[in-house]
């Protein structure tokens, strides 16, 4: 075993540059992107320990005031004092306070290393508010304290342990960074895969605001992870390609599978890094794959079958692999690692991927036959496609030559100052016409809804006319062609404007599908843009505003009432106060709107009323008897208080279950039982139970309303019916008109609510982090073939879209 001391750690000097330039050493620090690196580059340590053998346990636990613990069972950061440090410091302390020290500065103590270990923590610590280190090494437990990434309580023994392990709690600092609210998604991401590519480690997520406790732990590996990636796909063999074999001191590991799509996903990571532009082992691994392919075709006759030559995009259409290597001291191109430069591993990944594929589709001739079968089909698929492409070529398509007669182009031709709208239809086309400036807006109205290119292949989407009049019109091509060139894209901002229905939500979907697959370099380069056309125009007096959706109506619907409502409020001494609803009291009816959406979308799993009187403040305790018999007598004195009483609570005795009562609610001839199940432990319950504490004072008020100028005041059963009666009267109040498209709007209006730039509201579509795999996931579960993984999504979104047009 080697040793791990003060003597591993080497020290390279120097902190205050991280404070001055934090966007060098840890990322963008206004978008979140920085924010959540602080959590990764701790973590990144712990892994690290993972790797050398000596870490089996990590925990990242959110607190609720924005802190983070990240605790291990690895060997403990040494303690003893450093023999290079002039100031005699432990070598614990000179980690968190020096930017280049750490054990990864030689291959002593970490064969293999994420980064360099001690820029990482002393990065973290420089950029939080306060942070806390926790040793446990030698059967002893150390501490130390650090505020603004200076040491204020050096290293100090505090008690004897048994174990090992560091324990890192820190606060971020406000003055640094934007937000420093994280993100559970974008933890659970780089946490998932950070289990999927490392067996043998648990990471336990626990956030401290939602209550939640998440495991990650992955024996299957890579195999595991390329199965989670396919799960929304439909894999066309079953048994995943795997390997992990070591030369020349390089760890390769590969998992792979084909399915019934027609992209690729390959994942590359080194030494648990994700690299976006691939490098070196991803060349070795197609260098590879064809090589075997091709043999495989070769020895076994099959390459006729094709007619026509196998490419390396034949043999990638639908597969899904994790390429993971690990090595000493690896090359990047540049400070992002995004891409491997290490000449080193080429040679290794394409030796072990041709020699172990090959073996796999010799041993496993069902799975061979399937995979080679989808690789052909890919290739006439392609030889069509370019078949397809001679023709649309010769008749313009794929460039501007003879552009669509529906496209009314703008005078301006310098692409950073042109536009363009794709909308609706000829009807919405025809008012868009009307409304644009003509010097640098174009309008192209699409027919229909387009093509969703996620189920179709290249000859299929080129026989699509509104498809090829799109590509004609932008006049850049399509991904995998002769003819794509996104630097020749002819106007810079590509704005999509459909109506403000589910219709134009789908149009919406379909035309980002064809971004995303066919033109991705536009989307990555910002120059697509989602309009925000009204769905509603309000009238209250004699002001007029547009709304967007069904949410912004809301709360346009709450701030008049805000302006308008008076409450007053009689305590149970007589006394009383008028309020409006500003400030506490303003949050508060949010909640009870939200609420009220939340009871929408569980009516079908739960009565309406009982979540009603959870807010009304009956607590449902259903272990014992007697907390049955409790929450009985609560709940039907609330039903009675309510004029309730076609519905109420029972017991009864089960003598199947040794005596245990069970919970009945009788609503007129319905009888459903209620029982300890998972609603009355989920969040839901607990958001109506914390919503009920809120309202606390206000139960027990008696609540009138009247708008102003009026004199009659209106009664009140609850706080909640209050909001929810006073939000209806102000729809009385209001004259309120729905656009159904974007036809129905004169010009003058689309042009003043959509495209004038001087007062318009347009989304710019951006994928923040392509190393993650939510963009692709959420494309191939809603455009993509399989329905369940669809039908989930949607369930579990459904408070989204209660107001569905349909």
């Amino acid at each position: 075993m080697e040793t791990y001391t003060s003597s591993s750690i080497k020290i390279l000097k120097g902190l205050d540059a991280v404070k001055k330039r934090p966007g060098m050493y840890i990322g963008d620090t206004q978008d979140g992107s920085g924010l959540h690196h602080m959590i990764f580059e701790v973590l990144d340590n712990s892994i690290d320990e993972s790797l050398a053998g000596y870490c089996t346990e990590i925990l990242v636990h959110l607190k609720s005031d924005n802190s983070v613990i990240i605790s291990d069972n690895g060997r403990g950061i040494p303690v003893d004092i450093h023999s290079e440090d002039e100031g005699n410091r432990s070598a614990a302390e000179i980690v968190m306070t020096e930017l280049h020290a750490g054990g990864k500065f030689d291959q002593d103590s970490y064969k293999v290393s994420g980064g360099l270990h001690g820029v990482g923590v002393s990065v973290v610590n420089a950029l939080s508010k306060w942070l806390k280190l926790q040793i446990k090494r030698g059967g002893k437990k150390y501490n130390l304290e650090f505020k603004e990434g200076l040491c204020v309580k050096p290293l100090t023994e505090i008690d004897e342990c048994n174990s090992t392990g560091t324990e890192i709690h820190f606060k971020p600092s406000k003055e640094i960074f934007n937000s420093i609210e994280f993100k559970h998604s974008v933890l659970v991401k780089r946490i998932r895969e950070l289990s999927f590519l490392n067996e043998g480690v648990n990471i336990t997520l626990l956030d401290e605001k939602t209550d939640k406790e998440e495991n990650f732990s992955n024996s299957e590996g890579l195999a595991g992870y390329v199965e989670f990636l396919n799960q929304s796909k439909h894999p066309i063999h079953s048994k995943i390609f795997q390997l992990k074999k070591e030369t020349n001191n390089i760890i390769v590991e590969i998992a792979l599978q084909w399915n019934n799509s027609y992209y690729e996903n390959v994942i590359c990571f080194t030494n648990n890094i994700p690299q976006r532009d691939g490098g070196t082992h991803l060349t070795g691994l197609r260098s590879g794959m064809t090589r075997c392919i091709n043999k495989y075709l070769e020895t076994n006759d099959l390459g006729k079958k094709a007619k026509t030559n196998i490419t390396g995009d034949d043999l990638r259409e639908g597969l899904t692999c994790i390429l993971s290597v690990k090595l000493a001291e690896p090359k990047f191109s540049s400070q992002t690692k995004d891409k491997l430069v290490s000449s080193e591993v080429r040679q290794p990944v394409e030796d072990v991927t041709s020699k172990y594929l090959e073996d796999y589709l010799n041993e496993n001739p069902k799975e061979a036959k399937q995979i080679i079968s989808k690789i052909i089909d890919a290739a006439r698929a392609r030889e069509a496609a370019r078949k397809a492409k001679e023709i649309t070529r010769r008749k313009g398509v794929l460039d501007s030559i003879g552009l669509s007669a529906k496209l009314a182009d703008c005078q301006e031709k310098d692409p950073k100052k042109s536009e363009i709208f794709l909308v609706e239809g000829d009807s919405a086309g025809g008012s868009a016409k009307q409304a644009r400036d003509r010097k640098y807006q174009a309008i192209l109205p699409l027919k229909g809804k387009i093509l969703n290119v996620e189920k179709a292949r290249l000859d299929k989407l080129l026989s699509s006319q509104e498809i090829t009049t799109l590509i004609q019109t932008l006049g850049i091509g399509v991904s995998k062609s002769d003819y794509y060139d996104p630097d020749k894209l002819k106007y810079h901002r590509v704005i999509i404007m459909t109506d403000a229905d589910v219709d134009g939500s789908h149009i919406r979907t379909l035309l980002l599908t064809f971004f995303f697959r066919q033109m991705p370099e536009i989307v990555k380069r910002g120059h697509i843009y989602i309009a925000q056309p009204p769905l509603y125009k309000v009238k209250f007096k004699k002001e007029e505003t547009y709304i967007k959706d069904d949410n912004h109506l809301e709360t346009h619907l709450l701030n008049i009432a805000k302006d308008n409502a008076v409450l007053t409020s009689t305590q149970s001494n007589g006394l009383k106060k008028e309020f409006k609803l500003e400030r506490n009291i303003l949050e508060l009816a949010q909640q009870v709107l939200l609420a009220e959406k939340k009871i929408k979308s569980l009516k079908l799993k739960i009565n309406r009323n009982i979540l009603e009187s959870i807010i009304d403040g009956v607590e449902f305790k259903l272990r014992s008897n007697e907390d049955k018999a409790q929450t009985v007598i609560n709940f039907n004195t609330w039903a009675k208080a309510n004029q309730k009483e076609h519905i109420y609570l029972k017991t009864q005795t089960d003598i199947n279950n040794e005596g245990t009562d069970s919970v009945l609610l009788i609503n007129r001839d319905q009888t459903l039982p209620i029982t300890d199940d998972i609603f009355f432990n989920s969040d839901d319950y607990k958001f109506f139970s914390q919503l009920s504490i809120a309202l606390g004072e206000f139960q027990l008020m008696r609540l009138t309303f009247k708008f102003s100028n009026e004199e009659e005041e209106k009664k009140q059963s609850s706080f909640r019916s209050c909001i929810l009666n006073i939000l209806k009267y102000v729809e009385e109040k209001i004259t309120l008109q729905r656009y159904k498209g974007l036809g129905e709007m004169n010009p003058d209006q689309l042009w003043e609510t959509t495209m004038d730039p001087t007062t318009r509201v347009l989304s710019q579509v951006e994928i923040k982090d392509e190393s993650e795999t939510g963009t692709e996931e959420i494309f191939v579960k809603l455009m993509g073939e399989e329905v369940e993984p669809r039908r989930k999504f949607i369930e579990e979104n459904a408070l989204n879209v209660l107001n569905l047009d349909v």
